[in-house]
């Protein structure tokens, strides 16, 4: 059952409770295996990746790459109200990305003086798409399709193989709709291993994007540095702000949405209404009682659920500021004069017609977020991730005398004589 919280200070421990919960006393050995497995899979390439298929994920493949056969036979396998809505989504998500392509600039300044920066993408993007006993064609086309408007000239994708090795046709069919050059069948801490160093058959890329488990994430820490990295994602969660005027029954499904998707999944109500928080906490209730699954949501309700009372919205908004969800729905009556009271949120969905699942399908915006408050410091993922710009600089000689001699003062305080004189000789005697 959803617990309902009243007294302020335990609001605020519940919260910082929830947000810690990745931080457990496993971590250290997961991270010992996790550097094994990198360490083993930059030693032996595709022969560490395929005992690891086989140890892990207990398939036994030959071919890690997918063949162009086994996409176009993935079209004939999904039906065409399925293909229509990747296609849908594929559009939708690509015109909201679109507008977000940084632009290259330059500007003149007085003597000459061009200063501006460019933009470019990165040569390779690696992605990471669960798989396994699930398939999410979703999480592909959010992480491909802004790889694909940045212009990066290869897209590679990694998801671990299903029964047979085979990898579901709709992942397949969201790959190619998206624009992913190549996919391999392989997954966990091995799949980004061999993204980040490249083997025999996979090639090392730039960046790496895409949710996992706890040795994924690890793994994308690791070797954080080697390859960017979108972010080091946790458990989902949603928080929810709700006023008198929001129908329980929706967000009580609200709640469940975010709880099904794993066990530490957290799913957080908070309302000044009392009578809102009794009717939710009863609406769960009744709505576990014939979950497909059942079992999995409850653990994540009772571990990681709560229900918060506030006098006001004010306060309410006060309380997500401070736990800075990845997922953040306003169902209240004005959402936009309470949106001005939120400083931290990876995603905000606005007013009762707008549920999570909009943003995570179909609307545009990226649903890889921000998770355990990083939305404190970091945004979604989108264009700019697979992007990088370099600054453009030109001085005139007349410029550079300009300035000269506040640079040459300024390498003097620094000690560092030769930077001092690399413009002394151009200024002081320039066909010297």
């Amino acid at each position: 059952m959803l617990r309902i919280i009243t007294e302020p200070f335990e609001a605020k421990q519940e919260l910082q409770r929830i947000s810690d919960r990745t931080h457990n006393e496993q971590i250290e050995t997961q991270s010992a295996i996790v550097k094994e497995i990198i360490s083993m899979v930059r030693k032996r390439g595709d022969k560490a990746l395929l005992e690891y298929t086989e140890k892990f994920d207990r398939q036994v493949i030959t071919q890690l790459k997918v063949s162009g056969s086994e996409i176009d036979a993935a079209y004939q396998q999904i039906s065409r109200d399925l293909l229509k809505a990747i296609k849908l989504a594929a559009k939708k998500i690509e015109a909201f990305h679109q507008k977000r392509v940084p632009k290259s600039w330059v500007q003149f300044e007085e003597d000459n003086v061009v200063l501006g920066r460019r933009y470019t993408p990165v040569d390779r993007a690696g992605l990471y798409v669960p798989g396994g006993r699930a398939s999410y064609p979703s999480t592909v086309l959010m992480n491909a399709i802004p790889a694909k408007v940045a212009k990066v000239p290869r897209i590679v994708m990694v998801t671990p193989p299903s029964q047979e090795g085979k990898i579901n046709p709709s992942v397949l069919v969201a790959a190619s709709e998206a624009g992913v050059t190549e996919i391999y069948r392989v997954g966990g801490a091995q799949a980004v291993a061999a993204l980040a160093y490249g083997t025999e058959t996979i090639p090392k890329v730039d960046v790496i994007t895409g949710p996992g488990n706890i040795y994924v994430t690890l793994a994308k820490k690791e070797v954080y540095g080697t390859v960017g990295i979108d972010s080091l994602a946790g458990p989902s969660e949603v928080l929810i702000i709700a006023d008198k005027h929001a129908n329980p029954v929706h967000v009580a499904v609200d709640l469940l949405a975010q709880a099904e998707h794993d066990p530490m999944a957290a799913a957080i109500l908070i309302t000044d209404s009392a009578k809102l928080a009794e009717q939710v906490q009863t609406e769960v209730i009744k709505q576990l009682e014939d979950h497909p699954r059942r079992i999995l949501t409850e653990k994540a309700i009772a571990h990681y659920g709560v229900i918060i009372l506030t006098e006001n919205l004010i306060q309410a908004a006060e309380l997500s500021n401070l736990f800075a969800p990845e997922h953040l729905e306003l169902e209240v009556e004005s959402p936009w004069e309470l949106v001005e009271h939120i400083r931290h949120a990876g995603a905000i969905f606005l007013g009762n017609s707008t549920p999570e699942a909009v943003g995570d399908y179909l609307a545009g915006p990226n649903h890889t977020l921000p998770t355990s408050g990083a939305a404190r410091y970091a945004s979604a993922l989108g264009v700019e991730t697979f992007m990088k710009y370099s600054s453009l600089i030109e001085y005139s000689p007349k410029a550079l005398q300009t300035v000269s001699q506040a640079i040459i003062d300024l390498t003097t305080a620094e000690g560092l004589p030769s930077h001092g004189n690399s413009v002394k000789y151009r200024t002081k005697n320039p066909h010297g």
